[in-house]
């Protein structure tokens, strides 16, 4: 299986290999690859955006809630929005803002699991001159378990 590669904390790596507004296509799967969650992951998440819950990050606490060990934060769609993509996917390019999002959580991500990502462009249309792109994502866990959806409109760079 292929396993996602260190972070790249660079953007503008690999700027000139990604896809511009025209050659995105509606429809058209994303490519995207498997990343073997770890609990190193899960506290760096935490820790870049001040999560303190010991359900995250404490393993003796997490054993005595209902989960039954550490769990990953909602919030865990931001690390596998890029960790599930390589660095020269679309969605990856510099300039590009949030336009909006919406994400319904299913079951808990947990330090092992091993997730998948199905993605694609729903639409893209310009308004106000500005070039919109509608998408969605799924992740998964290894048992075929969605973990989290989501849809989103960004604003992609001129």
């Amino acid at each position: 299986m292929a396993q996602a590669q260190a972070f790249e904390t660079d953007f503008w790596k690999d700027e000139n290999l990604r896809k511009v507004w025209d050659e995105i296509v509606p429809g058209e799967p994303r490519k995207t690859i498997p990343y073997l969650l770890t609990k190193e992951a899960i506290a760096l998440l935490c820790k870049a955006v001040g999560e303190t819950n010991p359900l995250y990050l404490d393993e003796a606490y997490a054993k005595t809630t209902p989960w039954g060990g550490i769990i990953a934060p909602p919030s865990i769609h931001i690390l596998l929005m890029f960790s599930c993509t390589e660095a020269d996917d679309w969605m990856r390019s510099p300039g590009t803002v949030n336009a909006g999002q919406s994400w319904s959580y299913n079951k808990p991500a947990r330090p092992g699991d091993t997730i998948t990502l199905q993605a694609r462009a729903l639409d893209k249309f310009i308004k106000r001159e500005r070039l919109f792109v509608v998408h969605d994502n799924v992740f998964f866990n290894q048992h075929g378990d969605v973990i989290c959806s989501g849809r989103g409109q960004t604003i992609r760079p001129m």
